[in-house]
């Protein structure tokens, strides 16, 4: 069931999750100048974050060490959206405080996950350095 990290995997959920965030920072602007949200970025904005959720949830379910904090950040966050998306959808005012929290909190996971992505990378690298390849080849 769990296989050793391939990180071509994590580059597409981190992509996704960049879009998000972008879109996130334009919402996150709205609300703090007391301006309506764009419904249509709001729905793509939580679409691309749950996909690379999902995705990130696959990922780490099926490698060895998968990056569970990050599952459990964006959790939170995912779940800090629904109660803002609620709010702006049923018409009631968006706390500022929990769009920053929202925001805050999926920075973290963004961030554990780009340093997940660096580490494993860079021990990839050396894992698979073209001398270890050569030195495994010679005891098989």
């Amino acid at each position: 069931m769990f296989q050793s990290h391939d990180m071509k995997g994590v580059y597409p959920i981190i992509g996704m999750f960049g879009i998000a965030a972008i879109l996130g920072i334009y919402l996150l602007t709205l609300v703090l100048a007391n301006k309506n949200t764009s419904k249509g970025v709001a729905f793509a904005h939580g679409f691309m974050a749950i996909l690379a959720l999902a995705m990130l949830i696959v990922y780490s379910l099926s490698n060895i060490d998968g990056p569970a904090e990050c599952v459990v950040l964006f959790g939170i966050a995912a779940f800090g959206g629904l109660v803002l998306i609620y709010k702006d959808l049923s018409g009631k005012p968006i706390p500022k405080w929990l769009a920053l929290g929202h925001g805050i909190i999926a920075v973290l996971g963004f961030v554990f996950l780009i340093l997940f992505a660096c580490h494993h990378t860079s021990m990839t690298s050396v894992t698979d350095s073209p001398e270890n390849q050569v030195s495994r080849e010679k005891n098989l």
